[in-house]
């Protein structure tokens, strides 16, 4: 098979998709924006997202890129830029699919990084190359994370009706693989995991896990931006959406031992 340029190939996400394009039987590069050497046999190549600087070179004789690439302090400069960037050089190459990962809600909460994904998402339908979007939910890692942050001592302080529907990254992953196999098809439906939580009981289910009392919710209303659009749902899949398989309690199970 041919030719799949990662960006953001040794991130979170990444270090996942790079194995399951090859289980696919794809050869698979890894574009970074510093040199080093290949790991299993899967090459690094030099290239700038938000210069543009190896591009051109990168992209010799790649059929499908797939972009995880994200920056949230520089989302203007990465994300959107740089996927039009991208998308550009991916012309030039003659390269025929470009793959984005994006946010499930970002054109509907209203917060820097998520509009910047809004808007990459549009520079990579509307780009030269044709192209496919995959929006997911929140990885079980960040949704653990706020979870952690939102715990203060013996309670969690959460906003009313704070869910979510997080995903596994190797589901996500999969579906990537897939989506490859598949070629450009536009916006696919929205990635989501198998099960809806909150917030508040996922602080007190981590923590139980790794031997710590559980936290109480102490509520509070969600006044406006960002937490007002998650409270609200704006976050969560809608009734076409596919779902994952494994779920938070699993990847707790993996992860949580002390």
């Amino acid at each position: 098979m041919g030719r799949v340029l990662v960006t953001g190939g040794t991130g979170t996400l990444g270090r996942a998709v790079v194995p399951a394009l090859r289980a696919h039987g794809f050869d698979v590069a890894v574009l970074s924006r510093s040199p080093g050497a290949s790991a299993d046999g899967v090459p690094r190549l030099v290239g700038d997202l938000r210069t543009g600087a190896g591009l051109r070179e990168a992209l010799a004789g790649v059929e499908c890129v797939v972009h995880l690439a994200s920056d949230a302090r520089h989302a203007r400069q990465v994300d959107v830029d740089g996927t039009a960037r991208l998308a550009g050089a991916a012309s030039a190459a003659g390269c025929g699919h470009l793959l984005l990962i994006s946010i499930v809600g970002c054109d509907r909460v209203p917060f820097g990084y998520y509009r910047a994904k809004a808007v990459a998402e549009e520079a990579a339908l509307h780009g030269p190359v044709p192209a496919s979007v995959l929006r997911a939910t929140q990885f079980h890692e960040l949704v653990v994370r706020i979870a952690q942050t939102v715990t203060l001592g013996p309670v969690a302080v959460v906003p009313h009706g704070l869910r979510a529907a997080p995903v596994d990254i190797r589901d996500v992953a999969d579906r990537l693989a897939r989506a490859v196999v598949e070629g450009p098809r536009g916006r696919l439906p929205d990635l989501a995991g198998p099960d809806v939580v909150e917030v508040a009981a996922v602080a007190a289910d981590w923590a139980a896990r790794r031997g710590r009392r559980r936290p109480r919710p102490l509520r509070f209303p969600a006044l406006g931006g960002f937490l007002r659009a998650f409270a609200d749902g704006a976050n969560l899949p809608g009734p076409g959406a596919e779902r994952g398989s494994r779920t938070l309690a699993d990847w707790m199970q993996e992860h949580g031992r002390r």
